[in-house]
């Protein structure tokens, strides 16, 4: 399955805008242009020298600002064994759902459930899962909306969400909790910065280590920083990007990603090489 990029050099910029607080009005009269050209970029026009000016300004790496306008880039499709990625339709987006499952017990866990349940169950179905628990990233509408449904129809597991977006029902959690099933094991990461109760879930057990990051980091970008783009950018930086370069990154929009390639294309953290 192959999935679109969620952003690119407009939405990046856009994001570190609002989350600086410069405004378009601010941002020509530093570059000393018109307003209505910081506009026609932040549609997805392209004019290189003003794309520059405007990641100067926002410390976004500006060569890898250029590599998505230049839409040179896309992570490469990642397949890992036991982990499948859903890719769902939500009004005008579309939002993933990922299952992760011990290939010798046929024990699952979901990351999310978003807008639709009958894809997921089909899969379970077919691949024979039974659901050990569910782990929702953030409660975010998009990322939630099946959440009812889902559970009710895959034996009611455990649903577990940060205290910090507690819902009724589920069991919250916070930075550190652990969770096993067979030949599988988790960790959390309070990743917040998009929202109060972000939660990154690091897996090991597969053929390779795993980050389910949620709307903290997408390929080549993250999340709209709906709380504090500091701490979005704080958490990211020390918890994220610090994982193994083959850590396998799975985030609530967009393709899979690595924290190699992020280190190497995203624009939001220019120290990384």
């Amino acid at each position: 399955m192959i999935v679109n990029l969620e952003d690119f050099h407009e939405d990046i910029l856009g994001k570190a805008m609002r989350g600086i607080g410069i405004g378009k009005n601010e941002m020509a009269s530093r570059l000393q242009c018109e307003k209505s050209e910081v506009e026609t970029i932040l549609t997805g026009g392209v004019d290189e020298s003003l794309i520059l000016g405007m990641a100067k300004e926002l410390n976004l790496d500006a060569e890898k600002l250029l590599r998505a306008a230049r839409k040179e880039w896309c992570p490469s499709l990642l397949i890992v064994d036991c982990l499948y990625q859903f890719n769902l339709p939500f009004g005008d987006m579309h939002v993933n759902v990922y299952v992760v499952w011990d290939k010798q017990y046929k024990n699952a866990w979901i990351f999310d459930s978003g807008p639709l349940v009958e894809p997921i169950l089909g899969f379970l179905n077919e691949k024979s899962l039974t659901v050990n628990a569910i782990f929702l990233t953030h409660t975010h509408r998009d990322h939630i909306a099946s959440l009812d449904d889902l559970r009710q129809r895959s034996g009611n597991p455990s649903v577990y969400v940060h205290e910090l977006e507690a819902i009724d029902g589920c069991t919250s959690i916070r930075e550190g909790f652990e969770h096993r099933t067979d030949g599988l094991s988790l960790s959390t990461l309070h990743t917040h910065g998009h929202a109060w109760g972000g939660m990154s879930y690091v897996i090991e057990g597969l053929e390779r280590p795993i980050a389910v990051v949620g709307d903290a980091i997408f390929a080549g970008s993250m999340g709209g920083a709906m709380i504090s783009y500091e701490d979005a950018l704080r958490t990211n930086r020390e918890k994220i990007m610090t994982l193994p370069d083959d850590t396998v990154l799975c985030p609530g929009h967009g393709p899979m990603t690595t924290v190699s390639e992020e280190k190497k294309n995203n624009p939001f953290f220019p120290e990384f090489r």
